[in-house]
């Protein structure tokens, strides 16, 4: 893995901030302990303080209170998502969507749709047919469209919880965000040839066709990656385990994943040390939550 690390640091494509045993100790979206802890919990679960994620581990690991107490200096909530293998697609999902409705960012909202159109022609130009992906596109434009305030059909945060429960609506902007990634991949299929590898053994089209399309299998960095870089989003992931950092000490590292400077929102600055995602994901063994920044 070290090689790989290094080549995604070289590109620009991943910012990492944390040491190459803690990068072996990431990835997994959707199965393990956390998966099983949450089999009642909605696709997407209510906003809560982050003493509750505390309260988890108060019988649990003194590195993890420690570093969940750390967390507290920068972050003042949790959002749970379900445990089902698509944890971080719907993570990503709703923080998106609720990023759009509460900044009401009418810039973001067409340059992400110029990017959808872009990942609708690379889809095409990999020989999908289009009644393959086009129902989920439009789904999540219409649901773009409609956190913006001032249309007939706005909706309220409210409903866009309620929407974010709705298996129907759920699924399928989850799927929408599965065949961007895929067709990124492929698209890309020489830059993520050696991750694709490194991890299953297979090719990139196996890789797609058996981890990435289909409904209920987990994410790695390879999807971060490629989604981040395909829509042109920014996203921090935030990681709590057990590993420790700086020579034995405790710390609480993260990953930014920064898309190539052309595909980045106008808002965030030329740089890519100056990005700040303003998508931020709490990964646990097997899981991904959403973190809410103080």
């Amino acid at each position: 893995m070290q090689n790989q690390e290094g080549q995604l640091a070289a590109d620009g494509e991943t910012e990492v901030t944390c040491g190459i045993e803690d990068w072996a100790n990431f990835g997994g979206g959707g199965d393990g302990d956390v998966m099983q802890q949450q089999s009642s919990v909605p696709f997407v679960g209510d906003k809560e303080p982050l003493s509750a994620l505390a309260a988890e581990y108060q019988s649990g690991s003194p590195i993890l209170l420690q570093k969940i107490e750390m967390l507290g200096d920068k972050y003042v909530a949790i959002r749970r998502t379900r445990g089902d293998g698509n944890c971080f697609f719907r993570s990503f999902m709703f923080s998106y969507l609720e990023h759009i409705l509460e900044k009401q960012d009418r810039v973001e909202v067409d340059r992400i749709k110029a990017n959808v159109e872009e990942c609708r022609k690379t889809l095409q130009s990999l020989g999908y047919v289009d009644f393959t992906f086009e129902d989920f596109f439009a789904l999540f434009l219409e649901q773009l469209d409609d956190v913006l305030q001032g249309n007939e059909t706005s909706i309220s945060h409210e409903e866009l919880l309620n929407r974010s429960r709705e298996q129907s609506v759920s699924d399928y902007v989850v799927m929408f965000f599965r065949f961007v990634t895929s067709g990124e991949i492929r698209k890309r299929s020489e830059f993520f040839e050696p991750f694709v590898f490194g991890l299953t053994n297979t090719t990139v089209e196996q890789f797609c066709k058996s981890a990435v399309e289909p409904m209920g299998e987990e994410s790695d960095h390879v999807h971060i990656t490629a989604l981040s870089d395909a829509l042109g989003v920014p996203i921090r992931v935030v990681y709590l385990d057990r590993s420790s950092c700086d020579a034995g000490g405790v710390s609480v590292n993260h990953h930014d994943f920064v898309p190539v400077p052309g595909n980045l929102p106008s808002a965030t600055g030329a740089g890519s040390e100056s990005i700040d995602p303003f998508i931020t994901l709490l990964y646990r063994p097997g899981h991904y939550d959403i973190l809410y920044p103080k």
